[in-house]
């Protein structure tokens, strides 16, 4: 198994208006059962119903990676994809292809948040830029030293201004993904994911491939390491509570679930009660506060009211997941 295609990305999209409680949707494929067709009929996106069922949603397209919102308009919907980006501007009811032949393997996608019609997608071919809201797109890789990227973040507080994880560590550009520069400071490897505190924007987190986790307390211009207890370790997932800037989890290969409860300061163990310790998405719920998400490879969904220490079954069996992303409906 090559565990750098495994890498997760985790998307919380925060509109500028007011909303109803979030939909949630869980991005996966279903390896542990897969069935041999060249349409994938039991993977993609899963909607979560009130009564917990989760119910398939958008395309039947390989590699669906993600799901992103247009942040002031949420009939507009982004998937990445292994074939490219796929549009929406109708709420899912159709969807269109917007990128060419050439984009292949799309991991990751950012609305910014303060100017909707600027996006910014990761690919594992190099990152590419659309300003006309995912409509079309062109190459975004001046100053890369590295093409392969895997998460990409829209800083909140800065419009054209975006963080970028690569295999040389992270870059950011404060010209719309025009030009990116690297953070002389960030871990040397590659950066699997990036996370944004939705409470503190200047609070940033990071999952890497072999240095664990690595924090920002500058909105992403200066990292260091944190938690020593995974920090050799793969870590695919991490979130941030958007409810307490101080709870923070991370997860990964044979790293399970680890959670902080002071900004980083000390990590622990929660991954007890999960059937297996390898985790890819994780995520706090934005409209059940103190609930954390989990996908573990191939064992299913399974959420936390109490920050790990017991989990429940939260379906979708089978599964290897790659983002769970909480969409508001934009009130009109």
């Amino acid at each position: 198994m090559n565990l750098r295609l495994l890498a997760s990305l985790f998307t919380f999209v925060l509109p500028a208006g007011a909303s109803t409680p979030a939909q949630f949707y869980a991005a996966v494929a279903m390896t542990k059962a897969q069935k041999n067709s060249s349409t994938p009929t039991d993977s993609g996106l899963y909607r979560r119903e009130a009564d917990g069922t989760w119910v398939h949603f958008g395309p039947r397209i390989l590699g669906i990676g993600s799901l992103a919102a247009h942040p002031a308009d949420s009939a507009v919907l982004l998937i990445p994809s292994a074939d490219g980006v796929v549009r929406s501007a109708d709420g899912g009811h159709t969807w269109r292809k917007t990128t060419g032949w050439n984009v292949l393997d799309v991991r990751s996608i950012a609305f910014d948040p303060l100017n909707p019609t600027q996006v910014y997608a990761a690919t594992q071919w190099g990152p590419i830029r659309s300003a006309d809201a995912g409509a079309t797109w062109q190459p975004a890789q001046s100053g890369l030293a590295q093409l392969y990227t895997q998460t990409i973040v829209a800083d909140r507080t800065q419009s054209g201004r975006a963080l970028l994880g690569t295999e040389d560590g992270i870059y950011v550009t404060t010209d719309a993904a025009r030009s990116w520069t690297r953070v002389a400071s960030s871990p040397p490897t590659t950066v699997l994911r990036l996370a944004q505190s939705a409470v503190d924007p200047r609070l940033w987190l990071a999952g890497t491939q072999h240095r664990g986790a690595w924090l920002s307390h500058d909105g992403g211009r200066s990292w260091t390491p944190t938690d020593l207890g995974s920090a050799a370790a793969n870590l695919y997932a991490a979130s941030l509570n958007p409810h307490d800037a101080n709870q923070l989890a991370v997860g990964g290969w044979g790293a399970g679930v680890r959670v902080s409860t002071d900004r980083g300061a000390t990590w622990q163990d929660r991954s007890a009660g999960l059937p297996v310790k390898h985790v890819f998405v994780l995520a706090f719920d934005p409209d059940t506060q103190g609930r954390l998400w989990a996908s573990t490879f191939e064992e299913g969904t399974f959420y936390s009211d109490d920050l790990g220490r017991t989990w429940r079954d939260g379906g979708l069996y089978g599964a290897y997941g790659s983002d769970f992303i909480f969409v508001p409906t934009v009130l009109r």
